[in-house]
């Protein structure tokens, strides 16, 4: 496993370069490169980069210009918590997307995309985004946006906290991530958003070992190449993590790094190092030291636009508890009270449960039962109000889990229909160029008067042709009579196409039960059709090999082989011959799209591959083989 990252190039020569580079378009690549590595380790570079890069684009129209400076522009507002504002970015990052980006770039922004609309809580629409990155990846995979998808997919299950899915998906990106030959910035990126994720679900089920253990491998790794913009959480994290541990030195060097670092705008996880490290002062009875810091993140916070009301409770809850250790009742009781009034205004129930338990105790161990027993019905009433809101919070996930299902279903089942009948009209009208063909060399035996060939191929002919409108309407036939119906079709290519310049065999495994075992109708034959249009038309000895072997009780493996001209070759006369395009992208691409439906529910992954065949001497293209895996079921014998 190679976990070397892939060098940036020399940030310092680029940027002597772009101090030289006076035309237009060149200063856009080098602003364009700049900005995005820049992204990751220096976001001040980032945006000023940006910005000449915007105030370019201005005087001069690059549209794939301006589509990475959306995308650059929508990631660093997000990782500055800026999510209004980088939701605007891909928007417009998306808009052009569809216009002129490349599926791999579409891809990139679709799970880009996902990681801000989660954090602006609108999971429906990460749903939607992270499933089109899934089907594009079904035709044009990627291992890479594969890993960053399951990583953004164990995001969203953690929001919905479903942990113990939500770990199994985290685990298997990384896992992918880490088998990449060579690692990008961003790829390191996803996996600090990974550790830390895995650090709160450990945390939250109280593995704590496991908890120290990924937020500190989220911090080395963001040190160690200098991804500063989210370390003051990292730092935090792993703070807090210590001082479950009961390790308060650690945890102290933790939140000192937190409240010191610069580069980590957010000012939440610096009020939260404040109070976290007041703590430890206080459990080491330095009481006028903790109340300084209490009374420094309450400040913080103080300074949010948008202030959350549950961190004011927390920090009023320590002062309380600290005055109360000092036998300044009044103070304590007072800060008490502040810590409830803040956790109703946010209606925290949660909090205002641990609230009143602490009251409760204050309370008791004073002697005060009848206030103690008061707070403690208090307790119980937030405890219960805050599994009711949980219990409703859970009722609306699984809701919209349902909802999200069956929208899918009813997508999947539409899409099913319109396979359908698309295939439908396939069926019906057979390649146009076979037809011709065919007939043309029935014609050619009627004027040479060969009357016996041209009575016995127009009728192989007339059958063929009843086949194929007899099974447009039906789903599944026998495997004998999708035999049969290659049989002739490859028959008649031979015969009245090629001259006999093309052979064919098919061969089908004993244990396979062709009259009982059902498939889906015609599945077969696009695949041995495309072989005979692109791999021999070229070709003055054709072979074509169709096998169907048994892949388990619910599934043959046919393979579809020919010793053609190879798909490079094919490609280079495809540019020349626009029908043979079409045709493929009709026949083929239709068949995958029904085997994809078909194998979907079976959990079968790959249903079709396309191997090169090569000659072991020359290393030169001795044809093409397509391996189908293809669903059967078992009918009565007809």
């Amino acid at each position: 496993m190679n976990q070397l990252v892939s060098t940036p190039p020399n940030l310092k020569s680029m940027e002597s370069r772009l101090a030289r580079t006076v035309d237009a378009y060149q200063r856009l690549e080098l602003l364009d490169e700049l900005a995005g590595i820049y992204a990751f380790v220096n976001f001040l570079k980032a945006q000023k980069y940006l910005h000449e890069q915007d105030e370019l684009l201005k005087q001069h129209d690059y549209p794939d210009f301006r589509l990475s400076y959306h995308l650059n522009n929508g990631f660093i507002e997000n990782q500055l918590y800026n999510y209004n504002l980088a939701e605007i970015h891909y928007k417009n990052a998306i808009e052009l997307l569809d216009e002129r980006g490349d599926t791999k770039q579409q891809i990139e922004g679709y799970i880009d995309y996902a990681g801000t609309c989660m954090n602006l809580n609108q999971l429906e629409k990460a749903t939607g985004f992270l499933d089109k990155a899934t089907k594009s990846l079904k035709n044009f995979p990627d291992p890479q946006l594969e890993a960053w998808l399951t990583c953004r997919e164990g995001f969203l299950h953690q929001k919905y906290s479903n942990y113990p899915k939500s770990i199994e998906l985290l685990l298997e990106a990384d896992k992918r991530i880490r088998m990449l030959p060579h690692l990008c910035l961003k790829d390191y990126y996803f996996r600090t958003l990974i550790l830390s994720a895995l650090g709160r679900i450990y945390e939250r089920t109280d593995e704590v070992s496991k908890s120290i253990k990924a937020f500190e491998e989220a911090v080395d790794l963001s040190e160690a190449l200098g991804m500063r913009t989210r370390l003051s959480w990292h730092y935090l994290n792993a703070g807090q993590a210590y001082m479950r541990k009961g390790r308060d030195r650690k945890a102290e060097e933790y939140f000192r790094k937190a409240i010191k670092i610069k580069d980590d705008i957010s000012q939440d996880s610096r009020a939260g190092a404040f109070a976290n490290l007041g703590s430890c002062y206080f459990r080491d009875g330095k009481y006028e030291e903790a109340l300084k810091l209490y009374k420094r993140a309450e400040q913080i916070y103080s300074n949010n636009d948008n202030p959350n009301f549950s961190n004011f409770s927390i920090v009023e809850m320590k002062k309380a508890k600290l005055y109360a250790e000092t036998g300044k009742d009044k103070r304590a009781e007072k800060h008490y009270a502040n810590a409830i009034k803040f956790a109703e205004r946010q209606k925290d129930y949660k909090q205002l449960s641990k609230v009143c338990e602490e009251v409760a105790e204050y309370y008791s161990v004073k002697g005060d039962y009848q206030d103690a027993y008061s707070y403690l019905k208090l307790h119980n009433r937030f405890k219960e109000e805050h599994l009711e809101q949980t219990k409703k919070q859970q009722l609306m996930e699984l809701e919209f889990k349902y909802e999200a299902e069956k929208k899918k279903q009813e997508a999947e089942l539409l899409k099913l229909q319109a396979v359908g009948l698309q295939l439908k009209a396939l069926r019906s009208q057979m390649n146009p160029h076979f037809m011709y063909n065919a007939l043309n060399s029935i014609q050619k035996y009627i004027t040479s008067n060969e009357l016996n060939d041209a009575s016995k191929y127009l009728a192989k002919f007339a059958h063929l042709m009843r086949q194929s409108l007899e099974y447009s309407d039906i789903e599944v036939i026998s495997l004998e009579k999708e035999i049969e119906f290659l049989e002739n079709y490859l028959l008649i290519s031979q015969k009245l196409r090629f001259g006999d310049k093309m052979s064919y065999r098919i061969a089908v495994d004993e244990e396979i039960e062709e009259d009982i075992m059902g498939v889906p109708t015609m599945i077969v034959q696009p695949y041995v059709e495309n072989s005979i249009e692109h791999g021999l038309r070229q070709k003055k000895s054709g072979l074509i090999k169709v096998d169907f072997k048994l892949h388990d009780d619910n599934t043959i493996l046919c393979i579809v082989e020919d010793n053609g001209i190879g798909r490079d070759a094919v490609k280079r006369l495809q540019e020349q011959d626009d029908y043979h395009v079409n045709h493929k992208s009709r026949g083929t691409m239709i068949t995958e799209a029904r085997l994809e439906i078909l194998n979907k529910s079976r959990n079968k992954g790959v249903f079709v591959k396309t191997i090169d065949l090569k000659d072991k001497t020359t290393g030169e293209a001795s044809g093409t083989r397509v391996e189908i895996l293809v669903p059967v079921e078992i009918i009565q014998k007809q």
